[in-house]
């Protein structure tokens, strides 16, 4: 038998609590420095696979490539008449158009992407690009490959051929699923013991590939101030049931704040476990984000809430548009999403008890 005791650390955590954990600082990458390397990977040969990328990491980012711990944002550009090769993996995915226009292939489905449509890939899922136009395609795209990479599970299968397609022959005789397998109550609190086919044999939802059009996102936003329309609304994936995201890990707002409309108070913000990062495609405004205050403008990337930072933002006269992006439905998933809308509230577990009534955007509360 082998003897590796050496190997393992005994730390004695006695009469001690876990520590809290340290955040990363909120980072402003500049629309300038965007469009820089936009430009740089429009020049370089086009790569063998197809895909000019690159990806926007935080200084803070050691042991993986991220703009926070479980968040990943890559650049992606696609010349006229180009086409990546595709591939799958077991991260999922929100995609931007911010330039251009071009195909997400899924599958057997195909998304046609304009500016600021944004699109959804789920995890292992066969998919590759193309662009028809006769301009560049640029996306954003957020994955939660970081988390995948950090855990030593991150899965990726390349090539054309995929092997996602699902077995209509089971493996294994079909008496032995979770409809026949034990469940059995050992306690009257709910406590249950149940076979191991509950574990292998778990129900399906069926989780598609997503588009939201822009045009039809932007239909339901305020456009001037007084119109009754609401600032923000959720792109939601009916796959992720009470989860409320765009993907499992992730979900994606847009909001829209009209030109003239009253400007915010100044006070304090609110904060929550899940992080989030915004992208200002139109207008301006800052942020403040534990006590600094941040300018950004059109095109401005911002990783504006570190998780639990205490956050709040301001729009100029001009007003802006932002994608918002959060790892909420994970924490929701974990049980980790603590939310507190005023500091000087409570701070609530989202999902596990009563959550924030009375809001319908950040800090704003319903007429």
């Amino acid at each position: 038998m082998s003897q590796n005791h050496a190997a393992v650390r005994l730390v004695d955590a006695s009469d001690t609590l876990p520590r809290n954990s340290e955040r990363w600082r909120p980072i402003r990458v500049p629309a300038q420095v965007i469009e820089a390397e936009i430009e740089r990977l429009s020049r370089i040969p086009a790569p063998q696979n197809g895909r000019r990328s690159a990806l926007i990491v935080h200084p803070e980012s050691k042991e993986v490539s991220g703009i926070s711990q479980g968040v990943q944002i890559a650049i992606n550009v696609l010349l006229p008449g180009e086409r990546t090769q595709g591939f799958r993996y077991n991260a999922s995915q929100v995609e931007l158009c911010i330039r251009g226009r071009g195909t997400v292939h899924v599958e057997n489905q195909s998304m046609t992407m304009e500016p600021y449509d944004v699109t959804m890939v789920p995890s292992m899922r066969h998919h590759w690009y193309s662009n028809d136009g006769d301009t560049a395609w640029v996306r954003l795209s957020y994955s939660n490959a970081p988390l995948l990479q950090r855990l030593g599970v991150l899965y990726v299968e390349e090539g054309e051929a995929s092997s996602s397609a699902l077995s209509e022959d089971p493996p294994a005789s079909a008496v032995y699923t979770s409809n026949s397998a034990p469940d059995i109550a050992v306690s009257p609190d709910g406590a249950r013991l149940r076979g191991y086919e509950f574990l292998t044999d778990i129900p399906v939802v069926e989780n598609r590939a997503l588009c939201w059009p822009w045009t039809s996102v932007s239909a339901t936003l305020s456009s001037e101030p007084g119109d009754g329309k609401r600032t923000i609304m959720l792109l939601y994936n009916p796959a992720t049931e009470r989860r409320n995201g765009t993907t499992h890990s992730f979900f994606a707002t847009m909001s829209r704040v009209p030109p003239g409309s009253p400007p915010r108070r100044a006070g304090r913000g609110h904060r929550h476990s899940s992080v989030a990062i915004n992208y200002h495609f139109q207008g301006s405004g800052s942020s403040q984000v534990d006590g600094e205050t941040i300018a950004w403008e059109a095109g401005d990337l911002l990783l504006s809430a570190p998780g639990w930072s205490e956050h709040a933002h301001f729009v100029s006269p001009e007003g802006a548009s932002v994608l918002t992006i959060q790892d909420h439905p994970l924490h929701i998933g974990m049980e980790s999403l603590i939310w507190q809308e005023r500091i000087d509230g409570p701070i609530l577990t989202l999902g596990s008890q009563p959550g924030q009534k009375g809001y319908v955007g950040p800090r704003l509360a319903g007429a």
